[in-house]
């Protein structure tokens, strides 16, 4: 069975590789928000939210949240 932290490694590693830094993103006080912040050369900015393989999908909170992100013209992967 695949976990998400491995999942999340995989990203921080291949990430790494393409010359980015993918960081844990928190937020206090503002639910919804995606679980990796993905640094790029250049000003490249992506968010990302992650799920194990057969784990629920985003949540109605997490699918308004990325619009938000989505519209302002970041990327937005889940």
């Amino acid at each position: 069975m695949v976990l998400e932290k491995s999942i999340e490694q995989k990203l921080r590693t291949e990430t790494k590789k393409m010359g980015g830094w993918a960081v844990k993103f928190s937020s206090p006080g503002l639910d919804g928000m995606p679980d990796r912040l993905v640094l790029f050369p250049g000003g490249k900015l992506g968010f990302v939210e992650l799920k194990a393989p057969g784990k629920k999908k985003m949540r109605p909170l997490q699918e308004r949240e990325s619009g938000h992100w989505k519209n302002w013209g970041f990327w937005y992967s889940a």
